[in-house]
């Protein structure tokens, strides 16, 4: 097995590995390393999902990165702002967003930092976070690992989580996993996250005291290595520029 792979493309691979029994769903992706998971798993193990150019135009592959879109990648549909709302009450959508905190049962908040009549920070505001995660499978990329994100309780719901979810009835609620520059996290039948892997060549004690709620390490696999043809997708077709390094830094 190919062992050069950098902790960008380990994380690349463990995000198109959310993918791998979606069939036709559309992906949305937030963020350079799950926009290029989701290409990944077009191209290898999930080639029914549909990709976006993050407008209105759905695409039978990825694009080229600095070409037309046209020129690689075929216009296959489209669909407007108001479309996307369709299929999101439908559940035909996968999404995998970001977090400025995030609790042991995936609440997510991404609309403040403080108090709510005095914040100390305002942030995006809610977006689509609520509808996400009432609606389908949502997924979570955190570029930072750290305790400013993983808290025991965040300041303001977002994307709901696991408790929540089902203090409200929620059916269509899913929390897959979460996927950090230092490891992947699952849910437990609990709803509490619960850690699936660690990437290679991280301490287990950095994750531990990373995370501000209590984590069990122990005996936890590593994140797989991409293969070989994966590595050559995302070096040579995906992101020549190398701008996966951006987001994360060796």
């Amino acid at each position: 097995m190919t062992t050069d792979a950098t902790l960008a493309e380990i994380c690349i691979a463990a995000c198109a590995d959310t993918y791998r029994e979606s069939g036709e769903i559309l992906a949305h992706a937030v963020g350079i390393i799950p926009t290029l998971g989701a290409r990944l798993a077009k191209l290898t193990t999930a080639p029914d999902i549909v990709l976006s150019n993050g407008e209105a135009f759905f695409l039978s592959g990825p694009p080229t990165p600095g070409a037309p879109e046209t020129e690689d990648s075929v216009i296959e549909g489209w669909a407007p702002f108001r479309r996307i709302f369709e299929i999101l009450a439908t559940g035909r959508r996968q999404s995998m967003m970001g977090a400025s905190q995030i609790d042991r049962y995936g609440n997510q908040n991404i609309s403040l930092i403080g108090d709510w009549d005095h914040p100390k920070r305002q942030l995006i505001g809610v977006r689509g976070a609520p509808g996400n995660t009432a609606n389908h499978r949502v997924d979570y990329w955190i570029s930072r690992h750290s305790t400013r994100i993983f808290v025991e309780k965040v300041d303001m719901v977002s994307g709901v989580g696991n408790d929540r979810a089902r203090e409200a009835g929620l059916t269509h609620h899913h929390l897959g996993v979460i996927v950090t520059n230092l490891a992947v996290f699952g849910f437990g039948d609990d709803g509490r996250a619960v850690l699936r892997s660690i990437h290679p060549g991280v301490d287990p004690q950095t994750v531990i005291d990373s995370t501000g709620f209590a984590v069990d390490a122990e005996g936890v696999p590593a994140t797989r290595i991409p293969d070989a043809e994966e590595l050559r997708l995302i070096r040579d077709v995906l992101d020549p520029r190398a701008t996966r390094a951006r987001e994360v830094a060796e």
